[in-house]
């Protein structure tokens, strides 16, 4: 077998000649001619997910603490509610549960919820919190059973290595008129641009690299759903800070979570809010010039004739 074939096709257009883009450690990653950046190779843990099943990262306090802290979510919840007022939700991805423990928490009777992971700690937390869950691959769930309203995608397309065919799912299991909601790390962010691969989410658990050029493309290529919102949010100036001086190539997971904790703490400080004013200001503009960490899109089932 020769090594194109062997090569990982572009998440994107499916096609295999891609080049050199930047590398990290074990990272490699490529850029395909339609733009889109992923990683290639992939190691087996990522690919499977066996990377996930008993990862204890996720319950670590700092990491808990700004999970189910109440600003963690805002943004995505307005974004959401804008979208869903109402209806059954399923969150793939939903590691422990928060997303939907803050659904539930603001806006009780109003959802059906569902949240679907690999199964590990992070599933039993989210139990623990009162977030129905399933230990269930969503590529096998049956699409006949059970019909969604939403599907939602927090920080979930870029860990994936097909990440088209759970687009291609999230269109089956959504009713005529459900919204799918995917928000991901943005490679052309104010970030990136400063840090390049330094930056502290370049790293091997995140397979795809989307712009918000790319990522309307990715989603364009499901005809069962039409884009009906995108844009781009959050910004952290202190990873920014962090990362340009840092030395070390990575960022351990536990130092990740503390500046996540410390961050969301400051968010809710009413002694912080004038600067929280202006720091919202900022992050406004950025996300205008589609320049915030994250991007996002809202897709909605077209309905059948």
């Amino acid at each position: 077998m020769n090594r194109e074939s062997e090569r990982r096709p572009c998440p994107v257009c499916n096609q295999r000649d891609a080049e050199e883009f930047w590398g990290k450690e074990a990272l490699q990653l490529v850029r395909c001619r339609c733009a889109m950046v992923f990683a290639d190779p992939v190691a087996e843990e990522f690919a499977s997910g066996a990377f996930y099943h008993e990862r204890r990262f996720y319950l670590s306090a700092s990491k808990l603490e700004s999970d189910y802290a109440p600003v963690r979510f805002e943004r995505e919840l307005r974004l959401f509610r804008a979208w869903c007022p109402a209806g059954a939700v399923l969150d793939v991805g939903c590691s422990t549960g928060a997303f939907l423990h803050q659904l539930k928490t603001r806006h009780a009777g109003a959802y059906d919820m569902l949240g679907l992971d690999v199964p590990g700690p992070a599933l039993d937390y989210a139990e623990t919190k009162g977030v129905p869950v399933r230990r269930e691959a969503f590529l096998e769930i049956d699409s006949a059973e059970r019909q969604f309203d939403a599907v939602t995608f927090w920080a979930v397309m870029e860990h994936l290595a097909e990440p088209g065919r759970f687009l291609q799912k999230a269109a089956q299991v959504l009713k005529p008129g459900g919204h799918c909601f995917m928000l991901t790390p943005n490679l052309r962010s104010l970030a990136v641009r400063l840090l390049g691969p330094r930056y502290r989410y370049i790293m091997p658990e995140h397979l795809n690299y989307f712009t918000a050029a790319t990522l309307k493309d990715f989603a364009r290529r499901q005809q069962d759903l039409e884009m009906v919102d995108c844009g781009s949010m959050h910004f952290n100036p202190l990873v920014i800070w962090q990362d340009f001086w840092s030395r070390q190539p990575s960022v351990p997971d536990e130092q990740r979570a503390r500046l996540l904790q410390r961050t969301t703490a400051w968010k809710q400080s009413p002694w912080l809010a004038p600067l929280k004013a202006f720091y919202s200001g900022v992050e406004r503009m950025l996300g205008s010039m589609n320049l915030a960490d994250n991007i996002f899109v809202v897709l909605r089932r077209r309905s059948s004739h």
